[in-house]
């Protein structure tokens, strides 16, 4: 845990006891913070005063006194509308931040020089976050992950000198951290998402921008023209950047092309390292996040032939392109992690022969912009909410069928693949759809594909790879 020692003495109000919640919760009482906590969930609260943490409905509070609200990222702090607790906030005049604000304080506080490598992009950022961490791993270095992506930041180890940190950040996260100072910074990507949450695809740009913008060096993705020019107004501005792209040749800066990583200096192209072959870094897709890694790696001075080797063992991501398991020809693929067409589109570019189960809860513009990867679709099995509107999208174009649930899409989709002769089959959990209507986060519905696999008549003839 890393106690948050800058609120020492003063009253903190904290909305939002989930997981990261509970955890800045208890990390800002062990930093001497007189906090008091509330949760739309009464569940929530009786856990958290269950710990001997003071809870208290904030709008009894009397906020005259407050130094801060911290927000949980999950609680609206702007669209669709603020929420009761952020009017409160602001009426009083009190700031409102969110716990990798206060990771940001304590670093600057305790060991500023401890590497922070901070990562954001609409997709894949937590493979390219999970890459980092390995990397650094790999190279004898002492690598702390969380944020976005598995462990509460304040639940890691507390900042000393050679302590690096590799931090996940969602674009909520980022809105509740005015003062992030990555030492690295990547920008992934940026293709529509959460527009519910920001009102706009520009109000979301200028969030996810002000993570490369306060870096030391900005490591940004060029394959999109709102990247792109996130790139060029970094440079204006005289910041440090590297333009790394999974998709185009780059004259400077660090590109993919056919499972190679070249560095380019004008006339100079390098090829640095070799990442075709490794399945966990399959597709296309993984080119632009083999590059960020590498470059936010180079950034740290660290050998290129180095970071080559240690991306060979690279295990991946779980819910992301994962190989769960094998069974002759037929490739069970956990892409659950898959929360919209972007993302899908990176996996359905991967395979050749896919049996696509796809569905739940569905994002703003459906899997229409997914057309160009239908002719590699034997058949979709359609699970949840979507599975209507999926239906009428494909009809006529992909062969489909509304299996309802995960467990029945994953027997449908086993018993037609049985049947078919190609070299290669993937059946593939790609739902580009939120998880919600069925499950309460895509770990568990990952959890539920990999079960509903083991669970198939013949799972005695399948080889688990994960």
């Amino acid at each position: 845990m890393i106690p948050v020692t800058t609120f020492q003495n003063q009253k903190v109000a904290l909305f939002g006891l989930g997981g990261s919640g509970l955890a800045t919760a208890r990390a800002l009482r062990a930093g001497g913070a007189d906090v008091v906590c509330f949760d739309d969930n009464q569940a929530r609260v009786e856990q958290a005063a269950s710990e001997g943490i003071e809870t208290l409905d904030l709008r009894a509070l009397d906020w005259s006194g407050v130094a801060a609200l911290v927000l949980a990222p999950g609680v609206p702090l702007t669209h669709p509308a603020p929420h009761w607790s952020v009017e409160l906030a602001r009426d009083a005049g009190v700031e409102i931040i969110g716990d990798v604000e206060l990771f940001c304080r304590e670093r600057r506080k305790f060991c500023p020089a401890a590497p922070l490598i901070a990562i954001t992009g609409t997709n894949g950022k937590s493979t390219t976050t999970a890459l980092v961490a390995h990397l650094l791993k790999e190279l004898g270095l002492d690598g702390q992950m969380g944020g976005n992506i598995g462990t509460p930041i304040l639940e890691l180890e507390p900042p000393q000198p050679g302590r690096h940190y590799v931090i996940e950040c969602s674009s909520y996260q980022i809105d509740l951290t005015p003062s992030l100072d990555p030492s690295v910074g990547i920008h992934l990507n940026l293709s529509p998402d959460h527009l519910d949450r920001h009102g706009s695809m520009e109000h979301y740009a200028v969030i996810k921008e002000r993570l490369v913008a306060g870096s030391k060096v900005a490591v940004v993705g060029v394959d999109d023209g709102l990247s792109s020019a996130i790139a060029d107004r970094l440079e204006l501005a005289r910041k440090p950047v590297c333009r790394i792209a999974g998709e185009r040749e780059l004259a400077d800066g660090i590109y993919a092309r056919h499972g190679r990583l070249i560095e380019a200096h004008g006339a100079s192209q390098t090829e640095v390292a070799h990442f075709g072959g490794i399945d966990s870094l399959r597709g296309d897709h993984n080119g632009q996040n083999a590059a960020a890694a590498f470059a936010a790696l180079r950034a740290l001075e660290r050998p290129a032939a180095d970071i080559a080797a240690a991306m060979k063992t690279f295990p991946g991501l779980h819910h992301r392109m994962e190989v769960v398991a094998k069974q002759g020809r037929v490739l069970f693929i956990n892409d659950s992690k898959a929360t919209n067409a972007d993302a899908a589109a990176r996996a359905l570019a991967s395979f050749e022969r896919i049996y696509w189960i796809a569905g739940g809860r569905a994002k703003a513009g459906g899997i229409s912009s997914l057309e160009e990867y239908f002719s590699k679709i034997a058949k979709a099995f359609l699970i949840g909410e979507a599975a209507g509107d999926f239906a009428k999208t494909l009809e006529g174009r992909v062969p489909c069928a509304v299996s309802g649930t995960l467990a029945q899409a994953v027997r449908d989709a086993a018993a037609e693949a049985a049947e078919d002769g190609a070299e290669e089959i993937a059946i593939l959990l790609s739902p580009a759809c939120a998880s919600f209507d069925q499950f309460p986060n895509f770990e568990l519905r990952g959890a539920a594909f990999v079960d509903a696999v083991r669970a198939l008549p013949d799972a005695g003839n399948t080889q688990e790879v994960a």
